[in-house]
C-alpha cells in the first residue's frame, strides 16, 4: 500500500528520532552508535527472568587485568577481549572457540595502569582494536589474521596506551587515547578502515593559533593531558563524532596552567570526514580534581518544554550528568547522581559550577567524591520502554593534599597526593538509580555494600542487568528496582552485559573477571576488597528449556 502525498510530506516534516535499540545482534561497543546500552529484545522479560539459567561459558585462562570488556555479537558470532590484548572469536550460541589472536606488545612495555582493553569494533569484514603500545591492528573478521598496524605514537614519549574499544563510522575507526595523568597532549585519531592511514587527529589541547590556545598558562599547553580514553559516539544525520574529554594534568596543581584549559572536561562534537571540530560543551572549566569528562556520550530525542530536541547526555567522574543539544552544544540541565559532593555547591541554570571548592597547595583537604569518581567510567543505559536513566552513583571520599610538580614528558604527572575516606554523610558504597533523564527526578535506587563497577544493560523485557565486585550478576526490575534473580560468577564484575539472539532465542552475556585500578583502589576503604578473587570468563543466559 502506497501512503497518499500529503502523509509522505507530513512525515518528512517530522524531526528524525535516533534508534539506540540494539536488536539480534550487538554491533557496538555501546549497543548502537546512540550508546543506549539498550536491547529491543523481550523475550527474557519480568516475568520469566528468574528462569535464566548458564548455557555457556568461555574461560580466557588470563585473569591478570580481568575481563573489562563489551562483547561484540554480529550474526551469531561473539567477539571478545582480554587484558594485554588477545580477542577471540567465539560462537555466540555454544561458546566453541573459532579463532584467537594475540597482539605481541613489547617486552619492555612501561604499564602505568594496567594490562586491559575494554573491547573491539566490528565492520567491514573487520575486528578493530588498540593496543597496550599504542598502536591499532585490524584483523580478518572471519580468520582473525592481522592486516595491518599502525602505531599512533611512541609509547615512550607519550606514557600511553588504548584501551577504549574503537568507534567505526563509515570507512573510518576512530580511537581516543589514555595519558590524562601523564606529561602529555591528548588527542582523537581517525584512521581509513581499508589501509590504516590516518584519516585525521584533532588535538584535544589546542595548539599556538588554534582556538582555545589562549586558555593555556605559557607552555603548560604542550603536557596538559585531555585524554580521550573512552568510547565516542555518533550521529549519522548530523555526521557529528562525539567524544568526552578526560582531566587535565596535572590533575591537582593547577598554578602552572591557569585558565580554563580547553578542551579537557570537555565533550566535543567532530565532524566524522575531517575531524574539524563543530561544537564543545567545557562542564569543568580549569579542573584542579581531576574529573574527567572521558565517560559516554549518550544521543536521545526528548521533549525539553514541549519541544522534542536532540539530546546528549553525558555523566562525568564529579558525580553529575550534563545535558546538552547535541546540534550545538547548548546547556540544558545538570543534575547529580551522587550524595557526597563538595567539590561545588552546585551548578545554575546556565550550567555554570557554584561555590567552587578547590584544594589549597600543601593542605590535606577533605574532597567528594574521591579520585574514583561519584561515578566510574562503567556505561549507564537509557530504556525507551521506561522513559528512564539507569546508571550508578558512589559514595566515597579523600583527603588530598597539591604539590608542585615539573612535567616530565611520558610520565606521571598528578601534582598531588591522595588517601580514600569514607563520605561525611551515610557509609561508603555504592548504588544504581533509575532517573528522569532530564530534571534528574530519582524513580528508585538500589543500594549496594561496594561500588558497582560494571555498566548496565536495559531492556524491553523491563529487566535491567549489571553485576557487583563480589562476582553477582544480577536482574532488576526496570519499574520498581527490585531484585529478580541473581547468579554467582565466581569473580567480580567490570565489564558490560549485552543482550543478542541466535536461531530465535535471546540470550544475556556478561564478562567476569575483577580488576582495574580503582578496584585496586578499594581496599583503602574495605580491607576484604583485597580478597576479591580474580578471573576472566564471559558467562551467556538463557530462559530454562
Amino acid at each position: 500500500m502506497r501512503l497518499p502525498l500529503f502523509l509522505l510530506a507530513f512525515a518528512a516534516s517530522l524531526p528524525a528520532q535516533i534508534d539506540g535499540g540494539a536488536g539480534q545482534n550487538w554491533p557496538h561497543y555501546g549497543g548502537l552508535h546512540s550508546f543506549w546500552r539498550y536491547s529491543t529484545l523481550s523475550q527474557v522479560n519480568r516475568s520469566n527472568v528468574a528462569k535464566l539459567t548458564p548455557k555457556w561459558v568461555f574461560q580466557s585462562g588470563q585473569i591478570e587485568g580481568g575481563m573489562q570488556g563489551t562483547p561484540i555479537v554480529v550474526d551469531g558470532v561473539m567477539y571478545i577481549t582480554t587484558s594485554f590484548n588477545r580477542v577471540y572469536a567465539l560462537d555466540a550460541g555454544t561458546g566453541r572457540e573459532i579463532w584467537r589472536y594475540s597482539y605481541q606488545n613489547p617486552k619492555d612495555l612501561g604499564i602505568i595502569y594496567g594490562p586491559w582493553n575494554r573491547g573491539v569494533a566490528v565492520g567491514q569484514g573487520k575486528v578493530f582494536m588498540g593496543t597496550l603500545d599504542n598502536s591499532v591492528v585490524a584483523l580478518d573478521q572471519k580468520s582473525g589474521r592481522e592486516m595491518w598496524k599502525v602505531n599512533v605514537e611512541p609509547m615512550a614519549q607519550c606514557g600511553c596506551n588504548i584501551t577504549g574499544a574503537p568507534l567505526l563510522v563509515k570507512d573510518k575507526v576512530i580511537v581516543g587515547v589514555t595519558g590524562g595523568d601523564s606529561a602529555h597532549r591528548g588527542y582523537i585519531n581517525a584512521f581509513d578502515a581499508k589501509t590504516g592511514r590516518q584519516a585525521w587527529r584533532f588535538w584535544t589541547i589546542p595548539g599556538p593559533g588554534e582556538p582555545g590556545h589562549d586558555t593555556w598558562e605559557g607552555d603548560s599547553w604542550k603536557s596538559g593531558g585531555g585524554s580521550s580514553w573512552m568510547t565516542g559516539s555518533y550521529d549519522p544525520e548530523l555526521n557529528l563524532v562525539y567524544w568526552g574529554v578526560g582531566n587535565p594534568a596535572a590533575d591537582f596543581y593547577g598554578d602552572s596552567r591557569k585558565g580554563k584549559n580547553l578542551y579537557t572536561d570537555s565533550v566535543v562534537a567532530l565532524d566524522a570526514d575531517t575531524g574539524k571540530l563543530k561544537w564543545y560543551h567545557q562542564q569543568v572549566p580549569h579542573d584542579v580534581w581531576d574529573w574527567d569528562t572521558a565517560y559516554e556520550c549518550l544521543l536521545v530525542d526528548l521533549p525539553v518544554k514541549g519541544k522534542t530536541r536532540k539530546l546528549l547526555i553525558n555523566t562525568n567522574k564529579g558525580g553529575y550528568t550534563f545535558v546538552v543539544d547535541r546540534t550545538n552544544g547548548e546547556f540544558i540541565s545538570a543534575w547529580p547522581v551522587a550524595q557526597n559532593i563538595n567539590w561545588i555547591k552546585g551548578i545554575d541554570e546556565k550550567g555554570n559550577l557554584i561555590g567552587r571548592n578547590e584544594p589549597p597547595v600543601g593542605v590535606p583537604t577533605v574532597i567528594c567524591p574521591s579520585i574514583g569518581g561519584g561515578r566510574q567510567w562503567n556505561q549507564g543505559s537509557y530504556s525507551p520502554k521506561s522513559g528512564w536513566l539507569y546508571t550508578t552513583g558512589i559514595e566515597w571520599c579523600e583527603d588530598v593534599t597539591v604539590q608542585k610538580e615539573e612535567p616530565k614528558e611520558g610520565k606521571e604527572f598528578f601534582g598531588g597526593v591522595f588517601k580514600l575516606r569514607p563520605p561525611l554523610t551515610g557509609a561508603p558504597g555504592g548504588h544504581l538509580d533509575a532517573y528522569d533523564p532530564i530534571g534528574g527526578k530519582k524513580h528508585w535506587t538500589y543500594p549496594a555494600k561496594y561500588p558497582l563497577l560494571a555498566s548496565i544493560l536495559s531492556t524491553a523485557g523491563e529487566v535491567v542487568f549489571t553485576g557487583d565486585a563480589e562476582g553477582h550478576f544480577f536482574a532488576l526490575d526496570g519499574r520498581s528496582g527490585a531484585k529478580l534473580w541473581s547468579f554467582q560468577t565466581g569473580s567480580g564484575h567490570r565489564g558490560g552485559p549485552i543482550a543478542y539472539s541466535v536461531k530465535g532465542k535471546q540470550y544475556v552475556a556478561t564478562p567476569s573477571g575483577w580488576g582495574s585500578a580503582v578496584a585496586g583502589l578499594m581496599s583503602q576503604l574495605w580491607p576484604e576488597a583485597e580478597n576479591f578473587r580474580g578471573g576472566s570468563a564471559v558467562f551467556v543466559f538463557g530462559l530454562a528449556e
